[in-house]
């Protein structure tokens, strides 16, 4: 077993979320004070709506360059179409670094700037960038889902079930194909919560738990985790990788294993495996050809992108960063969605931190042009999950490789609220 590189803080306890969640709920109910609320950027119709998008660059493990791309591609093509209900979008971006201290660090900066949210973000540091924005007052709109905390702050308005409901819906998908599972998963705290979820999912179908195999979130080799993977998973058994960028690099020490041990079929989650990726090694001749993938939106082929990939074309046309088959940038796509449909429904009002929350505290419904169901977060609205609060969406999707593309396995989405209520 690898040497444990865990770099996210403890979790905090039940007692110290619902301690925040009062803090935050008393400090909206004051017309002064706490944090920037009076002061968030974009109060009149002649001053900007000022936000901010973060997400790792440049690092070791995880990177997501292609989402504060997105979010500035995106700020050109609204302000190129009247901006947000008139006002300017002006997007400030921030690198996280992929630690702690960087998420905290670009939290400080958000209450610096007096951003009326933060958009269409990603980070593995919750508790270090939400308490900062909680005590500031700054909704958290459209985050990846990676964290726990994403599901439990009152300020965070997660847009999909985040890693809960990839892995909850990878035992889905898994169950009715595979007699063993085998999951390698990053040796993090994030990564710790990873098999549970699985399991939940396997035991639906009636399987038992999957073999959990850690691995260093910035391994180069796993040979040692696909050895084991493939002689637990055993003949007719399924190996499922969730190591995020670094799950090519995994795949590619199964290949080179593979041929001693018995014969299992592959699976991953989004994020992990996409569109790009199959086509960088190979398509159809490639590994992930019959690979069993779980997503949270349409297959990236699918005609409900078309307004985003024409975003893309016009205004990050030639910028690799930005690729439409990431759901980083989907995600973020879906997350600036929200903020403009939200800034649309105040009809010239103030827009700050304080006003955003009120509208979606209030049940604003969101349309995504069917690439989510209809989003609210209302409490009625939200799932009966200890664990995750605020999950307001709990649909995913099955797909496949076929012929070198992620097509649907099965048609429409997979709602898995009641396996995420059964995790314990």
């Amino acid at each position: 077993m690898p040497v444990s590189r865990r770099t996210s803080l403890p979790r905090p306890s039940k007692s110290a979320v619902l301690t925040t969640a009062a803090l935050v709920a008393a400090c909206a109910s004051l017309t002064t004070g706490c944090g920037v609320i009076p002061g968030s950027k974009g109060g009149s119709k002649d001053e900007p709506v000022t936000v901010m998008t973060w997400a790792p660059e440049n690092t070791k493990a995880t990177n997501k360059p292609g989402v504060p791309a997105m979010a500035k591609a995106y700020a050109r093509w609204v302000n190129a179409h009247g901006g947000l209900d008139g006002r300017e979008l002006k997007v400030i971006t921030c690198n996280d670094h992929n630690d702690p201290v960087g998420a905290a660090d670009c939290a400080r900066e958000a209450v610096s700037e007096k951003v009326a949210a933060v958009v269409g973000s990603y980070s593995q540091h919750g508790q270090s960038f939400l308490s900062p924005l909680e005590v500031a007052g700054i909704p958290y709109i459209g985050g990846y889902g990676v964290t726990d905390e994403e599901f439990s702050s009152p300020l965070s308005y997660p847009v999909n079930g985040g890693e809960p409901a990839l892995m909850a819906g990878n035992g889905r998908q898994l169950a009715v194909r595979c007699e063993q599972v085998s999951l390698v998963r990053p040796d993090t705290i994030a990564g710790d919560a990873l098999p549970k979820l699985l399991d939940a999912g396997l035991a639906e179908g009636r399987r038992k738990p999957a073999t959990d195999i850690r691995a260093p979130e910035d391994g180069t080799d796993f040979t040692s985790q696909a050895e084991q993977a493939l002689t637990r998973a055993g003949t007719g058994g399924c190996v499922t990788a969730a190591l995020g960028a670094r799950t090519d690099t995994f795949y590619d020490s199964y290949r080179r294993t593979e041929d001693a041990y018995p014969t299992a079929k592959i699976s991953s989650v989004l994020g992990s495996v996409d569109q790009s990726l199959i086509d960088r090694t190979g398509g159809a001749e490639g590994p992930y050809e019959g690979a069993y993938v779980t997503g949270w939106y349409p297959a990236a082929s699918d005609p409900r992108w078309g307004e985003m990939r024409e975003v893309v074309r016009q205004q990050a046309f030639g910028d690799n960063r930005v690729d439409p088959a990431d759901a980083g940038v989907q995600t973020t796509w879906i997350a600036y969605t929200v903020l403009k449909q939200v800034v649309e429904s105040l009809d010239g009002g103030e827009v700050s931190s304080r006003s955003l929350r009120r509208a979606l505290d209030k049940g604003l419904k969101v349309e995504t042009g069917g690439l989510t169901p209809t989003l609210s977060w209302r409490f009625k609205d939200m799932l009966a999950a200890s664990d995750f609060p605020r999950l307001v969406n709990a649909d995913i999707t099955f797909q496949v490789v076929r012929d070198g593309r992620l097509i649907p396995a099965r048609k429409g989405f997979v709602n898995v609220s009641r396996t995420l209520e059964q995790v314990r």
